[in-house]
């Protein structure tokens, strides 16, 4: 976190302290390139009315992903850049191949004992 955004969001603290409004904070801190957006005052006022004075912006992480279907995961485990169609349609197949194996059927005519 660079320099600036701290003391920014500590000034906000400050503020949010001194009962300023999120609006009034934001006239205060408008100034240069550094300045806050008035909806991020408005966001970190938000935080601050429920008591999280946390100061890390948390704007550019990504929760871990996580996934209970072990057969969901190996196809992202090949290529993480599938979209949800995609990987539907590949689990679609792939359950469906795995149901033949199951019953004994051939996946290309769909027949018992076939294969």
């Amino acid at each position: 976190m660079s320099n600036c955004a701290y003391d920014l969001r500590t000034a906000l603290i400050f503020c949010y302290h001194l009962k300023k409004t999120a609006a009034e904070s934001h006239r205060m801190f408008v100034y240069g390139e550094h300045a806050f957006a008035k909806s991020q005052c408005f966001k970190w006022f938000k935080k601050f009315k429920s008591d999280d004075f946390d100061m890390r912006s948390g704007e550019h992480e990504k929760p871990p992903k996580k996934f209970e279907d072990s057969e969901l995961q190996a196809l992202l485990d090949e290529d993480d850049a599938q979209t949800q169609q995609q990987l539907a349609i590949e689990c679609d197949t792939r359950s469906r191949l795995h149901m033949f194996e199951i019953h004994g059927k051939d996946p290309e005519d769909g027949k018992m004992g076939s294969t």
